[in-house]
């Protein structure tokens, strides 16, 4: 892998493996295998996998939380939604390395779809690690750091921004660190993304991402990293939140769709 998280070919290599998981997450993930085959039987789950920090060796014990993906072999029910619920919650009460974390849902026609190939498809492929049954990444493409790739996975910022808004009017109270976390993380990414093409890379690294942004708009640098700290943290003052949400979205949103367009609809 080259420093900017291509491989020799110039395609986004893979970036996380088994083989990094910290040791102290290694219960955790094991636990994660028997839990999820026995609440997914083989003629349900096609295939099961890890993101986020862990798989990627960077989580650290009681601040990360666990991220799963399921594959189903047919469209998700109420049912198997109440069943990863209670799966993902079971694992968070277990071990105390993690800090909350969630389970996604599709099935395996949803994630091979033509609509999902330069999102949820690459997403599998580049940024999910294998944990069970066949890896659908060998049924997808290899990717680059197109305008394609970033107008498919971040070109609805727009869409997000009212949300954060009505939530922000409501008054956060107990949900201010989810929604500090969600609107942060949102935004870093969206904005490396932004300049992910110029950049000719990929990274999922907060910190590394508000950086390479700077590069091309130093205006809104200062922003940029203020954005990572909260994405790092979860925590922010309720005029910072209200600035991210409120300038540097509606800026980043309108940006995003004069360079990039806007994602493809879906429904």
């Amino acid at each position: 892998m080259t420093d900017r998280g291509l491989d020799l070919d110039g395609y986004i290599a893979r970036e996380g493996a088994l083989s990094r998981v910290p040791d102290a997450f290694a219960p955790v993930v094991d636990a994660a295998r028997t839990r999820i085959t026995e609440s997914f039987g083989p003629s349900v789950l096609h295939s099961a996998y890890l993101y986020g920090s862990i798989p990627r060796g960077t989580a650290v014990p009681g601040r990360s939380d666990l991220d799963l993906l399921l594959a189903l072999r047919r469209e998700p029910t109420a049912a198997d939604r109440t069943a990863a619920a209670a799966l993902g919650a079971a694992l968070d009460a277990q071990f105390p390395q993690v800090v909350g974390g969630g389970v996604l849902l599709f099935s395996e026609a949803t994630v091979l779809s033509e609509l999902e190939r330069y999102d949820l498809g690459w997403f599998l492929a580049c940024l999910c690690t294998p944990l069970l049954g066949e890896d659908l990444a060998g049924r997808l493409p290899r990717y680059r750091p197109t305008s394609l790739l970033a107008r498919e996975t971040n070109g609805d910022l727009a869409a997000a921004i009212p949300g954060w808004r009505e939530r922000l009017a409501r008054g956060t109270g107990t949900g201010a660190g989810a929604l500090a976390r969600s609107v942060s993380r949102r935004l870093v990414r969206a904005g490396f993304t932004l300049v992910m093409p110029r950049w000719g890379g990929w990274t999922s690294d907060l910190t590394a991402s508000a950086e390479i942004f700077a590069r091309y708009y130093p205006e809104r640098a200062e922003q940029m990293r203020t954005a990572a700290t909260v994405a790092r943290t979860s925590t922010a003052e309720p005029e910072v939140l209200a600035l991210l949400v409120e300038d540097l979205a509606p800026w980043l949103a309108a940006e995003y769709t004069a360079v990039h367009g806007e994602k493809t609809p879906r429904g």
